[in-house]
């Protein structure tokens, strides 16, 4: 019998990417790679992915990975030992913290890392060098919640779980595009709604996916969210569906809060005003809410990202307090968080106006933190928000910056700004798992090769407090170490090797755990004492399990059902928010709003899944949405290029003429990165406006304008490897079966591009040559295979950029297709199956169009026969508007067949 290499059993972690949490299955391949699944038995997800994590398994090579230290020596990193590394990171700043004090270093870091780092970064600011200048990325997508949760209930307490959204009423999401950033649970809703008959709303200035086959859509104006929850809240007291015993025994502040919100909107007929809502949908919306008892209202970065974020979720939590609707089977507001261990780095103090286990810089609970991490200088105030740090060290008041697993110079607003201010230090220090982004870029004094995915080992917390085991399941590659090891190795050379001298992350979870226990007494909510004793053995077996977690009870109680909230009186506080107002007014310059966010199948700025050919092969590139009607006005045409400019910068980018998106609006994802695109830093563009209580900048409604712009050719590049491209073109760049395409336009000469291919290209080539009529194509091969391959037309004239693509990515080309290639249409046996629509089975949009022409009338039928949307379900809105398409050309087509 044959035995079974132990390396390549399955081992269950779970996803890297959103705040759903969910379970995986990884399996080894032997060869560096993985089959992903998902973990049938994992609360979060039952064994669904969607498209990102289902081709996590093509993202773990270590093509591009950091793998050795490395310090800048006259300008050029050069590979240094462990120990260099970690002498010169302690030694300079000690010298800058003698000469500076505390506060002129800090930390960046990241959702994305485990929260045994998290917690060992902000001891090691916070309690040991004394300052809470510790912020991270985690700022930019919920801490207007945060913020919002501790007003109303006196602690950063999620009071839903996910079993509430199979069991409520009434689903409304404000500000979410839950069918592309959080799939999975948006099935869950589906279901919900196909099973027990739940009705959905949606409230969104875009139409996006998430609003298909819905019960209500609500396209408010931008930044009108608490107008249109103030009218809410006063409809509900005038209209009877006020639970005033809850009120009573549970709350202060209700008159208050309700006289403000008559102030903002009194009535249907001024909600409607104040939003750009019909007053029949502002009704149909009231109606709805005040007579269903079980109502679940989800709010994401729409809500959070904006300078009155936190106002945003107060009123939504006001209308919530006031039913008695909180923390019941079915009924909650909840908050939908955006990074996999956003919830983890809030319960270690991840930010920069918190300590560890949900303690605030209060003096009982700076005194209580001292004494338990036995430490000898606390930061005893709050630290730089994430805008406010990198604000100081433009300025040159904070000299270091350790990075950790973010990429700042891209998703950070005015990120031309920062991308300068990170030049400005006297210490840069990087940890990451890539040798390459835009954040490296800058040009870090210090690269320290981290973990990756599949790699770290420890836990994450998920949106409903779930903490769930992240495993390895891959050896560390190179030297990379874990980053609670990399802070730890630096604490002790500061000279506090007794408060860091762990040897595991379970270790370090034992302590965090008895933290949460300290002097609590169900004081505070986040409590996981139970586990402060979890053995090495248990803490490997953990399963995945809700805080609280207090000794001697069982996991996952409810909070707020009955009152009992974390403020000094018990009571849930009504918040009066502000009368709602946009920091920033469009003009006759600035006409438009910019509103910036996520695509379905990408993440972050693309350092992970812009490995994957499956996920780059929806949207391949970065591009403006825009209403037909702002179209028609500012002489934009769809599939055309538009500049898109700002007070703080300026992109290029493909048009997307679309009827779902608000007029006066402009929609652009925030990806691509230099790294990848030429003209697509969207980051660049934003306004650094914040929330005045969060610090959250505004990511949503920036002043900007549109203009058209020409280019005179279009074409593509793929190569075996990575390209550099001749300058002035716009390009965007993704992975592509075998190696790397490029799509381009360019207004240059096309006599460049022979040279520059041959260049590139070795000896045997094939081209075609049509300079006068603006055409040039080529291709080198080396044997049977094709090794790069060029292709630039006039508009649309290069060629079938999907036909290319597969013949490129074969093994082999046969003598046919060698001699068909130039020609870049389909060849016999290499037919296009057009853009991809779901990529968790890399089905394409011409194959779709074939089934229904064949006669599917349905996303399932589909299903049935492709597989599409069997999985996330995702793409599922997108079948159904292929199926509205296509089906009608075939019936319109059948029809005139028979009048003939």
């Amino acid at each position: 019998m044959t035995a079974i290499d132990p390396t390549l059993r399955t081992t269950r972690t779970t996803c890297p990417y959103c705040g759903v949490g969910c379970g995986v299955l990884a399996t080894p391949d032997g060869s560096g790679g993985a089959a992903i699944a998902g973990d049938p038995e994992h609360p979060a997800n039952f064994g669904r992915l969607c498209s990102k994590g289902s081709a996590l398994g093509e993202t773990v090579g270590l093509e591009g990975r950091l793998l050795y230290p490395m310090i800048r020596c006259k300008g050029v990193l050069e590979r240094v030992a462990w120990s260099d590394a970690l002498d010169h990171v302690a030694h300079r700043m000690q010298h800058i913290v003698a000469r500076d004090g505390a506060d002129a270093v800090a930390f960046y870091l990241s959702g994305q890392l485990l929260t045994e780092d998290y917690y060992v970064a902000n001891k090691l600011m916070k309690g040991f060098v004394g300052t809470a200048n510790v912020d991270t990325n985690s700022r930019l997508c919920m801490s207007s919640s945060v913020a919002g949760h501790r007003r109303a209930f006196g602690a950063d307490t999620v009071p839903g779980c996910y079993e509430d959204l199979d069991k409520a009423d009434l689903l409304v999401l404000v500000g979410s595009n839950a069918a592309w950033c959080h799939p999975i649970l948006f099935q869950r809703m589906r279901r919900n709604k196909e099973e027990r008959g739940a009705r959905i709303i949606v409230i969104d200035p875009r139409r996006t996916d998430t609003a298909s086959d819905i019960d209500l859509f609500l396209g408010v104006k931008p930044g009108t969210d608490t107008a249109l929850f103030a009218g809410l809240f006063v409809h509900l007291a005038d209209n009877g569906a006020l639970d005033k015993d809850y009120i009573a025994n549970n709350t202060s502040g209700f008159d208050d809060a309700l006289a403000r919100a008559r102030s903002i909107a009194g009535s249907v007929t001024a909600t409607a005003l104040a939003t750009g809502l019909s007053e029949q949908d502002v009704a149909a919306f009231f109606a709805m809410f005040r007579e269903t008892e079980r109502v679940v209202t989800l709010y994401s970065q729409g809500v959070n990202q904006s300078a009155q974020g936190t106002d945003k979720v107060n009123a939504i939590l006001n209308c919530h307090l006031a039913t008695g609707r909180i923390g019941k089977p079915g009924a909650s507001p909840f908050s939908l968080t955006g990074q996999p261990n956003a919830m983890g780095g809030r319960e270690v103090g991840g930010l920069a106006n918190q300590l560890a286990a949900h303690m605030m810089f209060t003096p009982p609970e700076i005194d209580r933190v001292r004494r338990f991490w036995k430490a000898p200088r606390i930061a005893t105030h709050e630290g730089l928000k994430a805008v406010q740090l990198f604000e100081a060290i433009n300025r040159g008041e904070v000299k270091a910056l350790w990075v950790m697993g973010t990429n700042p110079a891209v998703s950070l607003p005015d990120a031309d700004i920062v991308r300068e201010a990170m030049k400005k230090l006297e210490l840069f220090v990087v940890s990451e798992n890539v040798l390459s982004n835009d954040t490296v870029e800058a040009g870090p004094h210090v690269l320290l090769p981290a973990l990756a995915w599949g790699e770290k080992s420890g836990t994450v917390t998920n949106s409903e407090r779930r903490i769930s085991r992240q495993r390895s399941f891959l050896p560390a590659p190179g030297e990379a170490r874990p980053d609670w090891w990399i802070l730890s190795e630096v604490a002790k050379r500061l000279g506090f090797r007794e408060g860091f001298n762990y040897k595991s992350a379970a270790e370090i979870f034992r302590e965090h755990a008895a933290l949460s226990a300290f002097e609590n007494d169900g004081s505070r909510d986040f409590d996981i004492g139970a586990l402060q004793s979890v053995s090495d053995e248990a803490y490997d077996a953990l399963v995945p399990l809700q805080w609280p977690a207090r000794e001697g009870q069982s996991p996952g109680e409810r909070f707020f059902a009955n009152g009992g909230f974390f403020t000094n009186d018990g009571k849930g506080r009504f918040v009066a928010p502000d009368v709602p107002a946009l920091r920033s007014e469009t003009n006759a310059g600035r006409p438009l709003r910019l509103n910036t966010g996520r695509i379905r199948d990408q993440w972050h700025t693309m350092t992970r899944t812009g490995l994957s050919q499956r996920l780059g092969a929806h949207l391949p590139e970065p591009f403006v949405e825009i209403h037909p009607d702002d179209a028609n006005k500012y002489g934009v045409v769809d599939d055309s290029f538009a500049r898109v400019t700002t007070d703080y910068g300026q992109s290029i980018l493909k048009v997307v003429v679309s009827e779902r998106q608000q007029r006066g609006t402009l929609f652009v994802p925030i990806h691509w990165s230099a790294m990848n695109t030429s003209h697509g830093r969207i980051g660049a563009l934003v306004q650094s406006f914040n929330d005045p209580f969060s610090g959250q900048p505004e990511a949503k409604a920036t002043p900007a304008a549109i203009a058209p712009y020409e280019y005179v050719f279009r074409g593509f590049a793929l190569s075996r490897k990575q390209l550099a491209l001749p300058p002035h073109l716009w390009w965007a760049r993704a992975a592509i079966g075998g190696g790397f395409g490029y799509l381009f336009a360019d207004n240059a000469d096309l006599s460049r591009w022979p040279a520059w291919l041959h260049d590139i290209g070795g000896e045997d080539i094939a081209e075609y040559r049509d300079f006068g009529g603006g055409v040039y194509r080529a291709a080198s091969f080396v044997g049977d295979r094709i090794e790069a391959c060029l292709f630039i037309g006039p508009a649309h004239d290069a060629g079938d950029w999907e036909v290319v693509k597969s013949l490129f990515a074969a093994d082999s080309v046969s003598d046919e297709q060698r001699r068909m290639l130039l020609s870049g249409k389909s060849t016999e046996g290499v037919a296009s199956t057009g853009p991809v629509v779901c990529a968790c089975f890399g089905v394409g949009r011409a194959t779709i169009c074939d089934t229904i022409a064949a006669g599917a009338r349905s996303a399932a039928e589909i299903g049935a026969k492709l597989k599409a949307g069997t999985n996330c379900g995702s793409c599922i809105p997108e079948l159904k508007r292929l199926i509205a398409e296509t089906g009608g050309a075939a019936k319109e087509a059948k029809f005139a067949g028979a009048a003939s």
